[in-house]
């Protein structure tokens, strides 16, 4: 966590800067929402890797918690964000330090950071790529609501990562996790379509799909590319994929789908989500 003397690196939740934009900024109001989006007794298994989506809780809470639900949460997780800026590194990781929530600061998990920059010799330690990315952030209360013990290793993914770029992320995340021994979970954050007919984002998102559940990444990357699919979290999910293979797993099952019509009425113009896991 630093040195004595030293101050501790903090990564500012965005919840303090854009109050109830993604979800509530009180531990008590973000509990019980978190609390009516989850299914504690759900059937989980022990997963490799899972595909979750980072709206607004109003409008995917409830396929974020459908797909964190029907999984074992370690202490240890690995969040690849989608990124909705550019930063000058392929893959940007938060190091050391803490990463604040309502529901209490959540320690970077510095020993499997560390061997992961030590295995993707295309990852930097950088702190500021991850200030103003809410693809991370909102996936962690829910983490946090399953895992008490939480620690993470946040990364940002580049939007001008190659396929190659991101076997070389995907190889160093096994090599990473083989090395430190214990259950991690790799968490790839990802919306699908965005402002399509629900028509449209539905036929478009499933050929997506598909691709996640075959286990096919390489297929995964050239659809979306080829088909226009506004997927916006393509990279993360694919070395996911890629990571989830290399760890042994064997299988990908679609937990929930929905669109941000589901909750707004307005089925002209959607975002699509989807929680899978990989395991």
């Amino acid at each position: 966590m630093g040195n004595p003397g030293q101050s501790v690196l903090r990564r500012r939740a965005s919840f303090n800067r854009y109050p109830q934009e993604f979800y509530p900024g009180g531990k008590s109001e973000l509990l019980r929402m978190l609390q009516a989006l989850t299914v504690p007794a759900a059937d989980k298994v022990k997963a490799s890797a899972v595909v979750s989506p980072h709206a607004g809780y109003v409008y995917s809470g409830s396929v974020a918690g459908a797909v964190f639900s029907s999984v074992s949460i370690p202490p240890a997780v690995i969040i690849l964000g989608a990124p909705h800026d550019h930063f000058r590194a392929l893959f940007s990781v938060m190091a050391e330090g803490v990463w604040e929530s309502p529901l209490g600061d959540v320690s970077i998990h510095r020993e499997l950071s560390g061997l992961l920059l030590e295995a993707c010799p295309l990852a930097e330690a950088a702190v500021d790529a991850h200030e103003n990315e809410h693809s991370l952030e909102v996936q962690v209360p829910f983490l946090q609501f399953f895992q008490k013990d939480l620690s993470l290793v946040p990364v940002h993914v580049n939007v001008r990562t190659t396929f190659d770029d991101l076997r070389n992320l995907a190889d160093g995340l096994a090599a990473a996790v083989n090395r430190y021994g214990g259950d991690v979970l790799i968490v790839a954050s990802t919306d699908m379509s965005h402002y399509v007919s629900q028509e449209s984002a539905k036929k478009l998102d499933f050929l997506a799909i598909d691709r996640i559940l075959a286990l096919d990444a390489k297929g995964l990357f050239e659809t979306v590319r080829s088909r226009g699919i506004t997927m916006c979290g393509v990279q993360p999910t694919t070395a996911a994929i890629l990571a989830a293979l290399g760890l042994g797993a064997q299988k990908s099952e679609l937990v929930k789908y929905q669109t941000s019509g589901d909750a707004s009425g307005d089925y002209d113009h959607v975002v699509g989500y989807a929680g899978l896991r990989i395991y």
